[in-house]
């Protein structure tokens, strides 16, 4: 007798879930189906999480985990700010891949969806497939999925149709990215979903990339949301981070740093629990102003700055006379 597709799905997974070294000869038994990231091993890591950890049966019939509307409402209100700022990047998402079936998912720390969008003509298929608000997407729920895994593994993945853990989902194409908040902390996923047969593996790329640039966009703003009075500044090692920033308030104190500056500066929670210098971790070391009269330099060119030179305004500003102006210039070796 034949198996059917999904019999041969889940018996792969059951294999993989059965072996016990991550890097061994299940590659081969992976390979028609790990064309898209994770990494293979990474791959049959989450399926054994699956399997062993949550003890989930990968040719179970069982819907999928929703949330009332009450506990949906409650989770809303759990990631606020976050989510409005969310919106615009929502909407611009979904211009970009709608059009093409896709849905746009925004998921919290708990893989459950709070916000989509989506065609109207395919909201039926996408609510029957659980690409719906209240849906809950943890790997403890749905095994091996784009934003249960990603949440797990804190970093952009995509899983690909037969990558799924659950044969149920094995039609589906998942791509996702985490979102970070301004202490590092993982609040949010921001997810492309796709039931087309026909999406091809450059064009899940793109929107892999696309998915990816949208959460850091978020982050970004999210960052600038939270430290509305500090200067925001993105430190020397951003080539590819572009949300690595620094929060640098009006002492040059740094208050606040993104996930990404922590990790390119070697961050830890407890150093920044009290302001550090700015100049300390972008330069490594104390700068040349870390001295009162390259501080009162600073002050003095600012206001002379702001004065388009002219010292009346500038001593003004600065509430002291011209004479003490020009006495502080004349020290400090500033010409107007």
């Amino acid at each position: 007798m034949r198996r059917s597709p999904g019999s041969a799905h889940s018996d792969r997974v059951l294999d993989v879930v059965a072996k016990g070294d991550p890097n061994g000869d299940h590659k081969s038994d992976l390979k028609d189906d790990a064309t898209a990231s994770p990494a293979v091993s990474a791959l049959a890591a989450s399926w054994r999480r699956s399997g062993h950890l949550h003890a989930l049966d990968p040719a179970t019939h069982a819907p999928s985990r929703r949330l009332t509307a009450t506990e949906i409402t409650v989770a809303r209100e759990r990631l606020g700010r976050l989510l409005a700022i969310a919106q615009a990047s929502l909407d611009r998402l979904f211009l970009a891949v709608g059009g093409v079936g896709c849905s746009v998912l925004l998921a919290d720390a708990e893989g459950t969806v709070l916000d989509r969008r989506g065609a109207r003509g395919d909201d039926s298929t996408f609510e029957a497939w659980g690409l719906w608000t209240g849906a809950v997407w943890s790997e403890r729920h749905e095994g091996t999925n784009a934003i249960g895994t990603c949440l797990v593994e804190k970093r952009p993945l995509t899983i690909d149709r037969g990558q799924h853990y659950l044969t149920r989902n094995s039609r589906l194409f998942c791509t996702t990215a985490p979102i970070f908040d301004e202490h590092g902390q993982l609040r949010a996923a921001l997810d492309v979903s796709s039931c087309r047969t026909d999406l091809t593996e450059g064009f899940g790329r793109l929107i892999a990339t696309t998915v990816a640039d949208a959460a850091r966009l978020i982050e970004a703003e999210n960052f600038r949301q939270a430290f509305p009075q500090a200067r925001i500044v993105l430190t020397p090692e951003s080539e590819r981070e572009i949300n690595s920033l620094l929060a640098v308030d009006s002492n040059d104190l740094v208050v606040g740093a993104t996930r990404a500056a922590r990790r390119a500066l070697g961050l830890s929670p407890s150093a920044l629990a009290r302001p550090v210098p700015a100049s300390d971790l972008i330069k490594g070391g104390h700068s040349q102003g870390d001295d009162i009269d390259a501080a009162e330099r600073a002050v003095l060119k600012r206001a002379l700055a702001r004065a388009g030179g002219n010292i009346s305004k500038a001593a003004k500003e600065l509430d002291m006379s011209r004479a003490t102006l020009h006495r502080k210039m004349k020290r400090l070796g500033l010409e107007r």
